[in-house]
């Protein structure tokens, strides 16, 4: 308990509060949905999921906020329809095309029942860094926007072989997030945030609240507890971060709470909130 006390109260009151109130201000809403999010224990989509998932964003559209939804599963729904148990990476990438289109039928049917138009996009870090490329994806970002329709992206893990294997979508949403200028960044996924050990395995675990000048202790508790090399909890830390740093702040939610977009726009306590640590578009020289 006292390691709890000690990681939140280092962070200043009227920052977290500050923080809450953008957050739930936001015109413009990057929420990133990993596979557990969206897939059942056989690697299936799970219909109930994606339309939680869909009636939690459509929540922050009748607000009149603005959302793109980067959304992992394309490889976990292949999976789901081929008979594999340990695939190699160019097995996983073709992996990625079987489930690619079940994944968008599933969130075009659903955004359907709202009368809401999707558009998808698949992309690479290299379309981010590459400055004709970066700017060709803001301007169809940008006019999908003026046309009420939600982007969905996904990595193009068909092409990329290490975006297979950077964290899950989770700093390819930070990126995308800052590349925006996105109000703010909610990384859903199946625990209900940042905890002082391994929720899963550690009953005496207990959430942190809030992350901000507490960074260094939480990515240290973070690293102790998390036993995965790629994905889990440390790629949502090191993207919710790299979010706050340049002005966004930045949570990390669980996916099956009730009304949780809902909740974070009312300003109420919602998962860990990344607190921002420079004003928007600045960022740290080293990141």
């Amino acid at each position: 308990m006292s390691e709890t006390f000690e990681l939140t109260e280092t962070v200043d009151s009227d920052a977290v509060d500050e923080a809450r109130e953008l957050a739930a201000s936001a015109e413009l809403v990057v929420v990133k949905a990993g596979t557990n999010s969206l897939t059942d224990e056989q690697s299936n989509l799970d219909e109930a999921k994606v339309n939680k998932l869909v009636e939690d964003v459509m929540d922050l559209r009748r607000q009149g906020k603005q959302v793109l939804l980067v959304s992992s599963g394309a490889v976990g729904a292949g999976k789901g329809l081929v008979d594999l148990t340990d695939e190699t990476v160019e097995e996983s990438q073709a992996l990625s095309t079987v489930g690619q289109s079940q994944l968008m039928r599933q969130y075009t049917e659903s955004f359907e029942r709202f009368d809401q138009t999707v558009a998808q996009l698949l992309l690479t870090e290299n379309d981010l860094d590459d400055p004709d490329r970066f700017t060709n994806f803001t301007n169809t970002v940008e006019t999908l926007l003026e046309w009420d329709i939600v982007p969905i992206i996904n990595e193009n893990d068909a092409v990329a072989t290490e975006e297979l294997r950077i964290g899950d979508n989770d700093m390819l949403s930070s990126s995308v997030a800052i590349g925006v200028e996105a109000d703010l960044l909610v990384t859903l996924t199946d625990v209900d945030g940042v905890y002082t050990g391994n929720p899963k395995h550690d009953p005496s675990a207990e959430r942190i609240d809030a992350v901000g000048s507490n960074y260094g202790a939480v990515q240290e508790l973070v690293t102790e507890s998390s036993s995965e090399s790629f994905g889990g909890i440390q790629t949502k830390v090191s993207g919710a971060r790299s979010a706050s740093e340049h002005g966004i702040p930045a949570i990390i939610a669980k996916s099956t709470e009730d009304d949780v977009l809902d909740k974070i726009s009312a300003e109420k306590t919602v998962g860990t909130l990344f607190v921002p640590i420079n004003n928007k578009g600045d960022h740290e020289d080293d990141d």
